[in-house]
């Protein structure tokens, strides 16, 4: 059974991705349907493929991903297809796939040229999910597109390093549902440029010295807990996606604030590591 994903910015109030399910099913009764997301910030391209790229890889081989984000079709923003890590991505080529592309080349790459036989103004529903059922039903790229070799970058999407090497400039790609606040720094990135050295992080008002390998790594487990004030600490960590992340423990933005919320931490934001020289 062929799998469809769905990452949109659609929301949950309007009747679009509902619509797009509906026409996939329509095409193809038996496939499988999942939602990743249907909130990514309007015309967030950062947000849509910090998401897309930690969730692809947990379905299986063959799967099918239709991202309908900033999609509507213009001589700056055509429609490509994608086959790479042994899935298939379709989404506009504003960027979203390069985050996924800068770590895993892909395998092909097609610009999408059937909408001379589809009349849209909603290409997600017309065009993608045409694209979809046709990958779904075993179809090849070739078919619904003409080869190319690159995607479209996403600006300011790798942080910036001196020539000294001892400073890194990153920015804020993502903020989560806790608040917590996502960098484009990587753990591998930042540990090949630091080096074992000791290194400060700025960002606004706030320094940190130490990178948590947890969360809880900063609550104090030999204190009873009635007498703790852990909760709502800062704290700087890789999260699971190996991102540099500012969080607060145990964050909750309707009772003690978020990481974004009490920092003023906001989507772009500039956050910068000072490497010692020695």
């Amino acid at each position: 059974m062929a799998i469809i994903t769905l990452t949109t910015d659609f929301g949950e109030k309007d009747h679009f991705a509902g619509a797009i399910k509906g026409a996939i099913y329509s095409e193809i009764p038996d496939v499988k349907i999942v939602d990743i997301s249907h909130s990514v910030s309007p015309f967030s391209i950062p947000e849509a493929a910090y998401i897309i790229q930690n969730a692809y890889s947990s379905f299986p081989k063959g799967s099918i991903h239709l991202i309908g984000v900033d999609a509507e079709i213009n001589p700056e923003n055509k429609h490509i297809a994608v086959k790479l890590d042994g899935h298939y991505f379709i989404c506009a080529n504003n960027g979203i796939m390069s985050m996924i592309c800068a770590e895993i080349a892909p395998e092909k790459i097609v610009e999408i040229n059937i909408h001379d036989k589809i009349v849209t103004s909603f290409p997600v529903l017309d065009v993608f999910v045409k694209v979809a059922s046709h990958m779904a039903r075993g179809g090849t790229l070739e078919v619904i597109g003409k080869p190319i070799t690159e995607i479209k970058p996403i600006t300011n999407m790798h942080p910036f390093v001196n020539e000294e090497k001892t400073q890194i400039i990153g920015s804020i790609i993502y903020i989560d549902n806790y608040g917590n606040v996502v960098t484009n720094i990587k753990k591998s990135f930042f540990e090949e440029i630091q080096k074992g050295r000791a290194f400060e992080i700025f960002a606004r008002n706030y320094k940190f010295k130490t990178i948590s390998k947890k969360y809880s790594d900063i609550v104090n487990f030999d204190i009873p807990e009635e007498k703790r004030h852990d909760i709502g600490q800062e704290v700087v960590v890789f999260n699971s996606s190996n991102y540099l992340e500012i969080a607060l423990y145990k964050s909750n933005t309707e009772t003690v604030g978020s990481a974004s919320t009490l920092m003023g931490l906001k989507l772009r934001d500039t956050v910068t590591i000072n490497i010692n020289k020695v």
